[in-house]
């Protein structure tokens, strides 16, 4: 494979980029090319929300093609567009041979979300201290337990569910994971002994990964549309972010059974008010955990 390194102007980074999509870039990033400089500049979103800008004021954007004539073409191409004016091209070169898998791979370790409960990858032995686990891989679908959201939610599960798997009245109840990504809450509420177990999310790869990861772990729970959450729940968990949770207020807190409990997250230390307030009419919020700058919010109905 070969990668064509381009530095642009903020205000070309957005159609040097389309055109590379359009010319077959097998893959387009877009890096601030003065990072480690007296110049760098810090340019954060919300994560899964769009960044404030496209790029930095000097970005290097590199595409990466399956040739060297394909990387070639697309240089030709893009050099004689009005749209490059300020744009220079670094130059074309041979990206190293590599075992892609075994790279992705070494990126993911098993978990810790308290001592004896733990994520792992398919690839990777349990720790002999696992005395519960979820078996789970990157896929298409947000929640493999390395985000700070996803480890404080799994940790109110476990500190309220039940003792034993299975033990009758588990305290969890009836449970609803709203947005359930790839259903690693809805699971790790199954391996706490909850039996009764809807997960929802709009997105229909995400009810397809929560189907595979709970056949994959071993546990019974319904995954579908939105519209599949029914009635009053015992707990009600919702790992999103800030904006969606406040429009989602009424309809959570309407799934809350009395005396039940709602757990949110996607939430930053600086939204905790917002969220308050949000919820005020309903049911009293709380932070019950943080984590590098994100908070836990959890109420009793």
């Amino acid at each position: 494979m070969f990668e064509l390194s381009l530095m642009c102007p903020e205000d070309c980074i957005e159609p040097v980029s389309d055109a590379l999509d359009a010319l077959d870039a097998l893959s387009v990033s877009v890096e601030d090319a003065d990072a480690q400089t007296d110049a760098e500049q810090a340019l954060f979103g919300e994560p899964g929300m769009p960044p404030p800008k496209d790029g930095w004021q000097r970005s290097r954007v590199v595409a990466l093609f399956p040739s060297e004539v394909a990387a070639r073409e697309a240089q030709q191409l893009l050099v004689v567009q009005d749209f490059f004016v300020g744009c220079q091209v670094l130059g074309v070169a041979q990206v190293a041979e590599q075992d892609w898998v075994r790279l992705t791979q070494s990126q993911f370790a098993p978990v810790d979300i308290t001592p004896d409960f733990w994520i792992v990858p398919t690839w990777h032995e349990l720790p002999a201290q696992a005395v519960r686990s979820i078996r789970l891989d990157p896929g298409l679908a947000f929640g493999t337990g390395t985000h700070p959201t996803t480890r404080m939610c799994l940790r109110w599960i476990a500190r309220n569910g039940a003792v034993q798997p299975g033990a009758g009245n588990n305290p969890l109840g009836r449970v609803l994971d709203y947005g359930c990504g790839s259903g690693i809450l809805a699971i790790g509420a199954a391996k706490f002994g909850a039996t009764d177990i809807d997960a929802v999310d709009i997105d229909p790869a995400a009810v397809e990964s929560t189907a595979q990861n709970a056949q994959a772990n071993g546990v019974q729970l319904s995954a579908g549309l939105p519209d599949k959450a029914r009635g009053e729940y015992q707990t009600v968990l919702a790992n999103i972010l800030a904006t969606p949770l406040r429009v989602l207020a009424p309809l959570l807190c309407a799934h809350v059974a009395p005396g039940g409990h709602l757990v949110l997250a996607g939430i930053l230390e600086r939204q905790a008010e917002e969220l308050k307030e949000a919820y005020a009419p309903w049911v009293r919020l709380e932070v019950a955990d943080a984590e590098d700058g994100w908070i836990l919010m959890t109420a009793q109905r």
